[in-house]
């Protein structure tokens, strides 16, 4: 009998997940195909992950190609029960905890590909309010159980000790514990993870062939993480992607890290308005307004500006890290077309790879919440220690 050590173990099953999760359904014999794995591994894995309550059984037909995309040969016998992951049972709790507006969703682990919250609130001015607020939101939803809670949460977060180093939108989070208060809420795990990096592994789990992008998101601030080799870049320290706090020299507006001339002061929602008020004094300072504005009369000096400084961020970072993908979420993607086309020239411009190749600047859809599917698959479903989580009830 062939001993399988615990830890390879937990690869193949990570295998298997990650494969049916690309291809969206496939039989066992088609997993273990495109594994390279025996028949019977395979579906031993399958059959922990269906009891387990990862994975469920489609009532589909099996494809009429194989796995590589060749004919398939015509089979004998009672054909294959496709598998999928299962999108049928919530099993995590997903909190968005954003510096004006809290969004919560009871997810499963085939997660969508577009963000849906079900429920939305404002985010208060205190860790005890925002506790409370989660406390009533529990008490209105029907299921009470989950296998963890995973929280999208802005600033400097070091995700291992669950603490919140820095926030300067959202002060109040530094001094709170926000494993402790959610654990009031939910009982099991709870999970923090920094908001771009759940925005960047959202992108990642839901377009599986972007294995290698720099996410920028554009919003109440500016912010970014990166991808390589299909995960998120190790950093020794717990602070990356803070693009919005590059100076821009002649800037002089604060910012709420307390420096003085951040980007972010510039091309963050706020920023832009403040500066759109400035040169439309007649305008109403609204998001409506500015898109109009633009539409109706191009990108004016001052927006100009904006995205220059921006772009010279985002290619300086390209060029340190050595990407060449670029991949846009948030606020200015809303505006019209002419924003994006002015920023993804100014990124070729001050990006080295563009002398020699191409640089890929496209703007997408936010997928925060299967980011935080992935980080739940992640370290709570199938964690390099420990046992994959028994079915809720």
């Amino acid at each position: 009998m062939i001993v399988v050590p615990a830890r390879m173990g937990r690869l193949n099953k990570r295998a298997l997940l990650d494969r049916l999760h690309r291809l969206g359904t496939a039989s066992r014999a088609d997993l273990a195909k495109s594994l390279g794995m025996s028949q019977p591994t395979a579906g031993k894995i399958a059959d922990e992950l269906l009891r387990a309550g990862v994975l469920e059984e489609a009532d589909l037909a099996p494809p009429r190609t194989a796995v590589n995309g060749a004919k398939a040969a015509a089979r004998l016998g009672r054909p294959g029960r496709m598998l999928r992951l299962d999108r049928s049972r919530p099993r995590f709790m997903a909190i968005q905890l954003g510096v004006t507006e809290t969004r919560l969703a009871a997810l499963p682990v085939g997660a969508d590909a577009e963000d849906c919250w079900s429920v939305r609130l404002e985010t208060p001015g205190s860790a005890e309010q925002w506790v409370s607020e989660l406390r009533r939101v529990a008490g209105q939803l029907p299921q009470k159980k989950f296998w963890g809670v995973l929280v999208s949460v802005p600033g400097l977060v070091d995700e291992q000790e669950g603490k919140v180093l820095f926030s300067p939108n959202l002060h109040w989070t530094e001094k709170a514990d926000l494993r402790q208060l959610v654990g009031r809420v939910w009982k099991g795990p709870v999970a923090l993870v920094q908001e771009e990096r759940a925005l960047a592994l959202g992108h990642q789990y839901l377009t599986p062939e972007s294995d290698d992008f720099l996410l920028v998101d554009f919003g109440d601030g500016v912010g970014g993480a990166v991808i390589v080799a299909g995960k998120l870049h190790a950093n020794p320290l717990p602070i990356s992607g803070e693009l919005g706090h590059t100076p821009v020299l002649g800037n002089s507006r604060r910012c709420g890290c307390g420096a003085t001339g951040c980007v972010e002061t510039l091309v963050s929602t706020r920023g832009l308005l403040e500066s759109f008020a400035e040169t439309h004094a007649k305008s109403p300072k609204s998001w409506a307004a500015l898109g109009a504005s633009i539409a109706e009369h191009g990108i004016e000096p001052w927006l100009a500006a904006a995205l220059e400084a921006a772009a010279v961020a985002i290619a300086g970072a390209l060029n340190v890290i050595g990407l060449r993908h670029v991949v846009i979420t948030g606020s200015l993607t809303q505006l019209p077309p002419a924003v994006m086309d002015y920023l993804k020239q100014a990124i070729e411009r001050g990006a080295m790879w563009a002398r020699f190749g191409r640089v890929e600047v496209e703007a997408a859809p936010r997928r925060r919440a299967a980011g935080l599917v992935a980080v739940g698959i992640d370290r709570l479903v199938l964690p390099m220690t420990g046992q994959i989580r028994p079915q809720a009830s």
